[in-house]
């Protein structure tokens, strides 16, 4: 029975691709909402669907528009990233003026970002995407080439929209860190983007999910000290948040 219930969840969110918790209680009237709730957990570790603020979404609804190998992404560590979207979400203000990347933690953010009226730079489509779902927020998404595997533009002449464009804080992440190299990232045109928008940006978020740690990509676009606030998980190691206290660096 409740691997036949667990189906039914399954290829209903697949038919509509997005439903809130109180649609599936409606849809499900004789399951409980705990249940569900578990039900959709479950479904999310089979990676079958992404658990949303109030709701889920269909695994094939964001292959609609993003292709395998950023789905693949949208679908790992999703416990951390959403951890992360959520402290970062707390952070924006109503009027304020911010810079997104592409990543999918990034797209977890726009996803957990209450509706308030505000200005978001992206160069991601996928995040443009959902925050297109909100009333209050203004997008101003970036041209250029598209990188496939981040479903994100990137392109030189960015720059001279970024010269002429304001935001007081940029949010954005990394494929990889270590102290020595960096946050890096496996794009060189990516990563030249990513420096423009750190010198832009009044204040630099890095949002760094444990997973990333140790690992090293061919491009470094930020260091330790460029940042002002480092937001992660729970599972990031102690002695690595201490190298950013150090520095006077936030750690959320």
């Amino acid at each position: 029975m409740k691997k036949e219930r667990m189906e039914a969840v399954a290829e209903l969110l697949d038919k509509r691709g997005k439903l809130s918790l109180a649609q599936l209680c409606e849809a499900f009237p004789d399951v409980s909402e705990m249940t569900l709730r578990r039900d959709l957990l479950k479904l999310e570790q089979e990676n079958r669907l992404i658990r949303v603020r109030g709701g889920a979404m269909s695994v094939n609804e964001v292959k609609k528009v993003s292709g395998e190998e950023y789905t693949k992404k949208t679908v790992i560590n999703t416990d951390q990233k959403r951890t992360i979207a959520r402290k970062a979400a707390a952070l924006i203000e109503p009027g304020s003026c911010i810079f997104l990347d592409g990543g999918t933690t990034a797209m977890y953010l726009a996803k957990e970002m209450d509706d308030v009226s505000c200005n978001v730079f992206t160069n991601g489509i996928a995040v443009a995407m959902e925050l297109a779902q909100k009333k209050n927020v203004r997008i101003i998404l970036l041209g250029g080439q598209l990188l496939k595997e981040n479903l994100s533009t990137a392109a030189p002449a960015a720059k001279v929209y970024l010269e002429n464009s304001n935001f007081r804080i940029a949010m954005i992440s990394a494929s990889a860190f270590t102290p020595e190299h960096g946050f890096s990232c496996s794009s060189q045109i990516e990563a030249d983007l990513l420096r423009m928008v750190r010198e832009k940006a009044d204040a630099l978020y890095m949002m760094l999910d444990s997973s990333k740690i140790g690992k090293v990509k061919p491009y470094t676009f930020a260091r330790i000290e460029d940042l002002d606030v480092l937001i992660t998980d729970d599972m990031f190691p102690d002695e690595i948040k201490q190298a950013f206290k150090e520095k006077n660096i936030v750690v959320m």
